[in-house]
This record gives structure tokens, C-alpha cells and sequence, in this order.
């Protein structure tokens, strides 16, 4: 039976367990901001091949792709990956080619698929053109500085390291839809990772940059071990870590475009986060309300108002909560102050997600639609508006 002081009890602990954690996540951003260790001399940098699989055109392509050509680097390739003739990012290629002329880069045109994911099926396929065994696997849509080369392949010189993988933070593209979708990086999922970091996990690799070396890769069984896997990235850097390898999250950020245009986008993508995560750790998942810390500490003042504690917790959730997105939003370069009045909005959004996202396991990925249950797995069920299954 619940009694009004079970309410008051689960409102108390709610805003504790939210004021703690936003403390915690706060002392985790400003600990990623310590200087990152000097790179290695340049000239002991072994060769490099940089993965590139891309479809069709994206917002910023040229720009997000030129800037892997620009890498204070002394040598490495780009070996990028299509699987039509026709598609858009072809003539970007090209372009890149031209104007770089003196720079290793070459593209491959090849469909064969192998399992459901796309993505890692070009892998395979551009694979075999890679000559060199620091593999450098980064999505289409990132951006990266001068540095960033050097300073995930480094790790690499320890043979204990499996996996060296990058935050991002999030561009956004267009208008309010797009600025939502990078607070949702930035303000929750960077701090989330920074926090499991400090608290000793491992448990990570994200898209955004994945560096190995060849004969890792090969020993986990190379990409045809994640051919079928929606989180292809974790599961990586799973296998490495199955083989006694470490991963280490690089002091490296790049940056990623977010480019959705209306709620039904956003919300199509973000699902497909939330129920990726869920299926790889669904308990954690379960108990991952806390992270939205400031709707979690005003649900436990409702339901305890007026102790005096609760409003404590909800008054140091809000400060810690503001603060770490002013300190996002510092290092992004971006207007400090431009963005405060969607701070609110956004973490009420991301609790409202969670919940939705216990609702089914189908997730759409491009034109494709899956069923992302049994520890990530993918199962085709519609593509283009055809059902294959």
C-alpha cells in the first residue's frame, strides 16, 4: 500500500540519488579537461590506414572528409568505401583526389553485403585495400583536428591496448531540432561516459573513431564477427577486451554533425540509442533514469514537498547540472549562455525517451527497420517499405 510517507521517502531518495549523481557527472567532465599526454615524436609514428565507409550525400561531407586529409601525420592512406557507383559520395571522393593529389587515397566500389549491417559489410570489403596495420575506422559524419591522427594511434606502441576510441561532441546542422539532438551528446552522453570512465569501466567504443592494429582485429575475429551486431562498435571492442586487451578513450574529441530536422527524426534516432543501450546492459539501462538528474530531482520534490532536503538536492542538482553544460559549451567553442533555456526541455525529453524506449525493440536505421533485441543483434524486418520478414 503506499502511504504518503512512502511518497515523501521515494521523493527524498530520488533527489539524493539525482544530486549525487549530477555532482558525480560534473567532477567527471572537469577531470576530461586535464592536458593529455605529449604525443610520441612524429617520425616514430608507425603507417596508418584510415577506414571510411560512406552512403550516399550527407551535410558537410567534403568538409568532414577533407579534414582527414589535412593529418600532421608522415604517412598514412584513406581507403573509402561505397557500395554503388552512383552514390553521391563518389564525386566527393574524387574530389578529395584531385585535390590532394600527392595524398593516398583510394575508394572502393563494392556490394557485396554480408549480414545486416551494412556499415561493417563495406569494412569488409574496403579491408583488403588497407596496406598498412594501424586501422583507423571513423564514421562519415565526423570532423577532426591536425592532432587527431597522431594521438589515437599512439596508444597503439602497447600491445596491451585492443582498442583506442574518441568521444565526439555534437554540430548541429540546422535549426532548434539538430541543437536538441547535440545537448543530447554533449550534456548526457559525454558526462555518462566520462563518469563510467572514472568509475574504472572499459566498457566502450564508439564509431566516432575506432583505432587497432590488424592482427587484433583478426584475432577477434575480424568484421565478420559484427556483421549482424546493430552496436558494431561496442561489440569491437568487446571481443578485444575478450582477448585481454584494454581500450582506452583517447583525450581526443572530435566532432559530429546532427542534422535532424523535426521531432520525428530526432526521436527516430535517439530511440535508437536508448534501445541499443538496453539491449547490451539491460539492467544498468534500467536504473540509467538517475542520469537525467534534473527532471528526477523535481519528480522527487513533488512527491516531497516540503522537506527541506529534497529542495536542497533539486538546488544542487540545478547548479551542478548548469554548470556542466556551461563547461560543454566552452570547450565546443560555442556562445556560453545560448542555449540555458533548453536545458530543461532536453532532460525532460531524455526521461520521456527512456520510457518510451521500454516500449519495443524495433529501431529504424536509414531506410531500414530492425529488431534490435538478444544483446544487440539485428533482424531485418523492412526496408524501403518492403517487409523481408
Amino acid at each position: 500500500m503506499i502511504t504518503r510517507e512512502n511518497n515523501v521517502l521515494i521523493g527524498l531518495s530520488l533527489a539524493a540519488l539525482a544530486a549525487v549523481y549530477a555532482c558525480i557527472a560534473l567532477a567527471a567532465t572537469l577531470l576530461s579537461l586535464r592536458p593529455s599526454k605529449p604525443i610520441p615524436g612524429l617520425q616514430d609514428q608507425p603507417p596508418a590506414s584510415i577506414l571510411k565507409p560512406l552512403c550516399g550525400a550527407e551535410t558537410g561531407s567534403y568538409e568532414n572528409l577533407r579534414s582527414f586529409c589535412l593529418q600532421d601525420y608522415p604517412e598514412y592512406q584513406i581507403v573509402c568505401g561505397v557500395r554503388d557507383s552512383d552514390d553521391p559520395a563518389v564525386a566527393t571522393v574524387r574530389r578529395l583526389q584531385r585535390e590532394f593529389p600527392a595524398l593516398d587515397i583510394e575508394l572502393v566500389i563494392d556490394p557485396r553485403l554480408y549480414g545486416a549491417n551494412y556499415k561493417v559489410s563495406n569494412l569488409i570489403n574496403i579491408l583488403g585495400r588497407c596496406r598498412h596495420d594501424r586501422l583507423v575506422l571513423a564514421d562519415s559524419d565526423i570532423c577532426v583536428e591536425k592532432d587527431y591522427l597522431a594521438e589515437v594511434v599512439a596508444p597503439l606502441k602497447d600491445f596491451s591496448v585492443g582498442v583506442v576510441t574518441c568521444l565526439y561532441r555534437g554540430r548541429p546542422v540546422f535549426g532548434l531540432w539538430s541543437r536538441l539532438g547535440a545537448l543530447f551528446i554533449d550534456d548526457w552522453f559525454a558526462p555518462s561516459v566520462w563518469v563510467a570512465h572514472l568509475l574504472g569501466s572499459q566498457a566502450f567504443a564508439f564509431g566516432a573513431t575506432i583505432a587497432l592494429r590488424r592482427d587484433a582485429l583478426a584475432a577477434a575475429g575480424g568484421f565478420e564477427a559484427i556483421v549482424d551486431q546493430l552496436a558494431d562498435d561496442y561489440r569491437l571492442g568487446e571481443l578485444t577486451r575478450r582477448l585481454g586487451l584494454r581500450t582506452v578513450l583517447s583525450s581526443h574529441i572530435v566532432t559530429t554533425d546532427v542534422v535532424e530536422r523535426d521531432p520525428k527524426s530526432l526521436i527516430e534516432h535517439e530511440l535508437r540509442w536508448l534501445r541499443t543501450i538496453r539491449s547490451l546492459h539491460p539492467l544498468g539501462f534500467a536504473f540509467c533514469f538517475v542520469t537525467f538528474s534534473l527532471p528526477v530531482a523535481f519528480l522527487g520534490l513533488l512527491l516531497a514537498p516540503h522537506a527541506l532536503f529534497a529542495q536542497i538536492c533539486l538546488g544542487v542538482t540545478l547548479a551542478a547540472r548548469l554548470a556542466l553544460h556551461l563547461i560543454q559549451r566552452r570547450r565546443a567553442g560555442a556562445a556560453v549562455f545560448s542555449e540555458i533555456g533548453l536545458i530543461a526541455p532536453r532532460d525532460c525529453l531524455n526521461l520521456i525517451l527512456w520510457c518510451a524506449s521500454f516500449a519495443s525493440w524495433r529501431v529504424r536505421w536509414g531506410r531500414q527497420r530492425f529488431s534490435a533485441k538478444k544483446e544487440g543483434a539485428l533482424y531485418e524486418i523492412e526496408t524501403e517499405g518492403s517487409t523481408l520478414t
